[in-house]
């Protein structure tokens, strides 16, 4: 599996904290029949300088659909804690 660095964002917690994330786009192989493989993506979240970090490969074979999904993660700093359910709604 190969991680794809996309952005590193920044905010504020509603504790006061500042937080920072990494977020990476996941490229991998996924067999679709026997012999057969396509190109898959997923997502990984990491707080930056180490600690927490949550990734779920294999969400889509589309590149289009997960660079969006990659946007909207970013976009409203979605957590390594919160990435699942994040995605879960937006499939």
């Amino acid at each position: 599996m190969k991680e794809l660095f996309v952005d590193t964002r920044q905010g504020e917690g509603e504790d006061g904290c500042r937080y920072s994330f990494d977020y990476y786009i996941l490229i991998d192989q996924m067999q679709v029949a026997s012999g057969f493989a396509c190109e898959s993506y997923g997502v990984k979240v990491a707080a930056s300088g180490g600690g927490d970090e949550a990734h779920i490969p294999n969400i889509t074979t589309s590149i289009s659909r997960i660079d969006d999904l990659a946007q909207l993660l970013m976009r409203n700093l979605v957590t390594p804690t919160t990435l699942e359910e994040v995605v879960q709604d937006w499939l």
